[in-house]
C-alpha cells in the first residue's frame, strides 16, 4: 500500500479506505482506465497492471518517475525551495520539454493549487489558481516505491475503450469515470456533459459488458441516479455506498453524498 503523489477531483482514496472489500483478492491483471491519482492501484499494488488516462500530462508525469523518480524529486526540491505566489504564477506560465521537469511541475501545481484541481483551457493550459496549501514535499513522499510499483505497468494514454477492451478472463477491471458531485440532485446529464458525455457512459457500459462476457471482474464507481441504475440492470450487484464530498471551495457546504459500486464479483 502507498500513498498517491497526487490528489485528483474525484480521487479515491475514501474508497480504498472504507470499501476495499468490494475488491477482489485474486486475479491475472490489474486494468484502470481512468487512473487519476491511481489510489486503488497504490493500494492493492498487482504485480501485472495496464494503466491508462486521456490526459497525456498526467501518464508523462507516471512514466517520468517510473524512468527516472530522481530527477523528479530533483525538481521538485526546487520548487520546494523557492514556492511563493510569484514563483507559482511563473511556473504555471512555463512550458517545460524535458519529462522529469515537466513532471515536477505537474506535481507542484497540483499540491499548491486551488483545491488541487487539473484544469486547463481551450488551448490545453493549466489555468487553476494558485490555493492555500504551502507544502510541495511530504514526509511520506516516497518516489522509489512508486517507481518501483510502475515498473511492472503498461501506462497508455488511451480512450478507455481500448484498454478495457484487452481485459479477459481472471482480468481485473476498476473504471472510476468523470462525474460530478451534481448527480444526487437530477441534474446529473446537465452538469455531467462537460466531464463524460452520456454517449461515453454508453461507450463504457457497453464495453465493460465485454469484458464481463470474457471473464474480467468488474468494479465500476458511477454516479448514484437512476439513469445509472438503470443502464447497468442486469450487470451484476449495485451498491449505493456513502461519502464525504471535498470538492467544495468552502468546507462548511462540503456535504454527504452518495455512489455506486457495481460488480459482477
Amino acid at each position: 500500500m502507498l500513498e498517491p503523489f497526487l490528489k485528483w477531483a474525484g480521487g479515491k482514496r475514501w474508497l480504498v479506505q472504507r470499501y476495499v472489500g468490494f475488491m477482489p483478492v485474486r486475479f491475472n491483471r490489474y486494468f484502470e482506465p481512468f487512473l487519476g491519482s491511481g489510489a486503488v492501484f497504490f493500494h492493492l499494488l498487482p504485480s501485472r497492471a495496464v494503466l491508462a488516462d486521456i490526459n497525456p500530462d498526467l501518464i508523462e508525469a507516471y512514466r517520468a518517475i517510473r524512468d527516472n523518480w530522481r530527477a523528479v524529486l530533483r525538481y521538485l526540491r526546487v520548487h520546494h525551495a523557492n514556492h511563493k505566489p510569484t514563483y507559482y504564477y511563473r511556473i504555471r506560465d512555463s512550458r517545460p520539454v524535458s519529462p522529469y521537469v515537466k513532471a515536477a511541475r505537474l506535481i507542484y501545481l497540483n499540491r499548491t493549487c486551488f483545491n488541487g484541481l487539473y484544469r486547463v483551457n481551450k488551448e490545453g493550459v493549466f489555468n487553476v489558481p494558485k490555493g492555500t496549501k504551502n507544502t510541495v514535499l511530504f514526509p511520506d513522499d516516497d518516489f522509489c516505491a512508486i517507481a518501483h510499483a510502475l515498473k511492472m505497468c503498461e501506462l497508455l494514454n488511451e480512450d478507455f475503450a481500448r484498454v478495457i477492451s484487452r481485459a479477459g478472463e481472471g482480468d481485473f477491471v476498476y473504471a472510476d469515470p468523470p462525474y460530478t458531485m451534481k448527480h444526487n440532485n437530477n441534474n446529473f446529464i446537465k452538469y455531467n456533459e462537460m466531464l463524460f458525455t452520456w454517449q461515453d457512459q454508453l461507450r463504457l457500459a457497453e464495453t465493460l459488458h465485454g469484458a464481463k462476457n470474457r471473464g474480467a471482474m468488474i468494479v465500476l464507481s458511477n454516479a448514484d441516479h437512476p439513469s445509472i441504475t438503470s443502464l447497468y440492470a442486469g450487470f451484476g450487484k449495485i451498491t449505493r455506498i456513502h461519502r464525504h464530498s471535498v470538492l467544495a471551495a468552502d468546507s462548511k457546504k462540503r456535504r454527504g453524498t452518495t455512489e455506486l459500486i457495481i460488480t459482477n464479483i
